[in-house]
């Protein structure tokens, strides 16, 4: 089954995302912080990781970051309410293959998730 890890502080925007994927099919990992998203990462390998941008302790971009400096191929997703064309650009840069605008809209997502991982859900 395609495992999908979801990295967002906002308890609230989490489980939203979460509902959604795991409505279509997808295993979901939930991460709270930058930090438990990379131990998360290198654990468990996920096939695909949905990034918030703005956290505390470390954000998005750090994130990516240290998971290029540790060899992680993971396709990653950032969701952010940020709409500047540069934040999104900044971001490609560091690795992260799609950018997606919060609040989500399931199909948006779903897409991206798809292109992410490939045409289907893979059980």
């Amino acid at each position: 089954m395609t495992s999908i890890l979801v990295v967002d502080d906002s308890e609230f925007s989490r489980q939203m995302t979460v509902e959604m994927l795991e409505a279509s099919g997808y295993k979901v990992l939930e991460a709270g912080s930058g930090i438990d998203g990379l131990e998360k990462a290198e654990r468990h390998k996920p096939d695909c990781m949905l990034l918030d941008l703005l956290m505390p302790e470390i954000d998005g971009r750090e994130v990516l970051t240290a998971l290029d400096e540790k060899g992680l191929t993971i396709p990653v997703i950032v969701l952010s309410a940020d709409i500047q064309e540069t934040t999104r650009k900044d971001c490609i840069e560091l690795g992260a293959i799609d950018f997606v605008k919060k609040p989500l809209k399931k199909e948006l997502l779903l897409k991206a998730v798809k292109n992410a991982v490939g045409s289907e859900v893979r059980y």
